[in-house]
């Protein structure tokens, strides 16, 4: 299952499946409302398949606390480009749980949550911490958190192999009203990663011309540090006929040389009737890490070495469509309303240094890889 971690931690587009089942932070002064979620998330492209359901449960205690829990899990298929040449294909679940509790006092609100999954080959806990003050009437709201994770990396078939990964995240975030219709914010992020932070799995090739292929492999070897930052801007506008424009622009970097940038936009249209229509686009871009290569040279030819795909110079387009019907249940004794989603994503991605070694066509020679994935997200909430 590690092999697969690199796609979903890429992929913004299926990050926000579980941002939809975990709870959604009002700004501070407001607690999130009673509710819960039943979800069903798809991830198919590149070979790889992942599905699974998500369920969430919300409640108030009194008029200062909230808590919740919420139960995910990813079924995963994986015949991916990397796996199918380099190994056989797989399938893996991996099983999630998270609690957390929001408190608030004044114009304060303190979050605090603690995450467990597990899977096979890897196994990881996290606990996060998160504070909010509204400021100048309620316009302007700041935000401070942090984040502590440990996680386990073992191998399938080598239980012996076990080694240790600690990640630290840093966030400021600024929220500002800036009139009736218009929205602002700014947020930073800072990551340190510590440990074994490379797949078991994986390896680098090199040039071997004592081979038929021309080529040999080599396992990869990672720097056991790693820290990143980025710089994120959002606004939102509220158009005369209850319809919204969203657009975000993000910046990041790393010790590892990747240089990324992603910019997105959405439009929201309420039709009537309960029901509201999305559509949306995104674009992201990176560089190569500086220890990445499609082909080295020789075996061991520098001392860290890295052929995975997500470390490689990638853009990605996703076009997105989502509706949604929102309704009031009378005949329910404990249901104030619902609301039932529906959303599809199709992502292309594209490499500009990673070949597909699966095509025989001489080493470096063969094409670059790209491929399309489709994200399918079916939940439904209820509010009471």
């Amino acid at each position: 299952m590690v092999a697969i971690k690199s796609v979903l931690v890429k992929l913004t587009t299926l990050g926000s499946i579980i941002a939809l089942c975990h709870p959604v932070h009002g700004s501070a002064g407001t607690l999130p409302e009673e509710r819960a979620d039943a979800l069903y998330h798809s991830y198919d492209g590149g070979g790889v398949k992942v599905d699974g359901p998500s369920v969430l449960v919300r409640k108030n205690l009194g008029n200062s606390t909230s808590v919740y829990g919420n139960y995910y899990v990813d079924h995963v298929s994986s015949a991916s480009i990397d796996v199918v040449t380099q190994g056989s294909p797989y399938q893996e679940e991996r099983e999630e749980k998270s609690v957390g509790v929001n408190y608030l006092k004044g114009d304060v609100t303190m979050n605090l949550a603690y995450t467990h999954s597990a899977e096979s080959d890897y196994t990881a806990n996290s606990a996060n911490f998160k504070i909010s003050q509204d400021m100048f009437g309620d316009l302007s709201t700041i935000s401070l958190g942090y984040a502590r994770g440990w996680d386990t990396v073992q191998k399938n078939g080598q239980p012996d192999f076990s080694e240790s990964v600690s990640r630290n995240n840093y966030q400021l975030e600024l929220s500002q009203i800036l009139t009736k219709n218009a929205l602002l914010g700014v947020s930073f992020e800072a990551v340190t990663d510590e440990g074994y932070l490379n797949n078991p799995y994986r390896s680098a090739r090199y040039l071997d011309p004592s081979k038929p292929l021309g080529y040999s492999f080599e396992p990869e070897i990672y720097p056991r540090t790693h820290t990143s930052s980025a710089v994120t801007v959002q606004a939102r506008y509220y158009l005369p006929y209850r319809a919204a424009l969203h657009g975000e622009f993000r910046v990041y970097g790393d010790s590892w040389g990747v240089k990324a940038h992603n910019a997105q936009i959405d439009y929201t249209h309420p039709a009537g009737n309960g029901w509201t229509f999305e559509l949306r686009y995104r674009m992201y871009s990176q560089t190569a890490a500086d220890f990445y290569s499609d082909l080295f040279p020789r075996l061991s030819s520098q001392n860290f070495l890295a052929r995975d795909k997500e470390l490689s110079t990638m853009t990605n387009h996703t076009a997105g469509v989502g509706v949604s019907y929102e309704f009031t249940q009378r005949a329910w004794r404990y249901i104030d309303k619902g609301s039932l989603n529906l959303y599809y994503d199709h992502i292309e991605f594209d490499y500009a240094d990673y070949r597909d070694i699966s095509v025989a066509d001489g080493a470096g020679d063969e094409p670059l890889y790209q491929f399309s994935a489709d994200v399918i997200r079916l939940y439904l909430s209820l509010w009471y």
